[in-house]
């Protein structure tokens, strides 16, 4: 490198620097770098001559995320993330609109869930159905899925294991239908999305938000089936999703 060249980088570098420190005292944490070719001529001319190495770090492959319910469901086709896949009969993966304003969110199938491969069925799901229509929906207008697609051996909890393996596909499904509301379906989805071990008594009936989106925690059907008095708290709930979707409308 001349000493002509050596200078007009030295200078270059330290106006360079003295642009950045202005820059971090006025708020900039960070600049994009500019182009070779906005460089001095001699600079731009002198950095061709000596290219980049190739980092010896291979880039991450890129993964790509399915478009549609259809194509993420079709990614699950013989998913074997968990321990779980040894004993299913069917993967739930959810049903209902993929256009839905809201999602309802449970812990995991169930046997006749398990057996027919749909979710929320039996006696549950038939409450769950007179619930939406209180509230002028429908399986067809709302979308229902589980935080595990798999039934857990005896309708134990789901493990740790399970879901870091199975929650990255409920945010996959929340990506692509985008919601405004969702409401958890009982204390273990409302425990695992908002990362909490707090009773389900104590987080139902208060907005909370889960990727973004907000989220109202309830009673599960089939707790109501045991304990009718829970009927009345599940209502209150349901009338401030109803209330937040009108003014969302308007």
């Amino acid at each position: 490198m001349s000493d002509q060249l050596y200078h007009e980088c030295h200078e270059v570098i330290a106006q360079g620097k003295a642009i950045l420190e202005d820059l971090q005292e006025w708020g900039f944490e960070t600049v994009q770098p500019l182009p070779i070719e906005s460089a001095s001529p001699v600079v731009a001319e002198e950095i061709a001559l000596y290219p980049a190495e190739d980092d010896e770090t291979p880039a991450a492959p890129m993964v790509e995320t399915p478009e549609t319910l259809d194509a993420l469901q079709k990614s699950l086709d013989g998913c074997s993330r968990c321990s779980l896949c040894q004993q299913r009969n069917h993967l739930v993966f959810g049903a209902g609109n993929p256009q839905a304003r809201v999602v309802l969110v449970g812990e995991a199938p169930g046997r006749e869930e398990d057996l027919q491969g749909y979710p929320f069925v039996g006696e549950a799901g038939q409450l769950l159905e007179k619930i939406l229509q209180a509230m002028n929906l429908s399986r067809q207008t709302v979308y229902i899925c589980n935080v595990i697609k798999c039934r857990p051996p005896g309708n134990r909890d789901p493990k740790p294991d399970e879901i870091a393996a199975c929650e990255p596909f409920l945010k996959q499904q929340l990506a692509i239908i985008k919601p405004e509301i969702i409401i958890t379906l009982g204390r273990f989805a409302a425990q695992t999305l908002l990362k909490t071990t707090a009773p389900i008594g104590r987080l139902r009936g208060q907005w909370r938000e889960y990727e973004g989106i907000a989220l109202m925690p309830t009673f599960h059907p089939a707790y109501l089936l045991r304990n009718p008095s829970g009927k009345r708290p599940v209502w209150e709930d349901m009338k401030l999703v109803m209330q937040r979707l009108n003014n969302q409308a308007k």
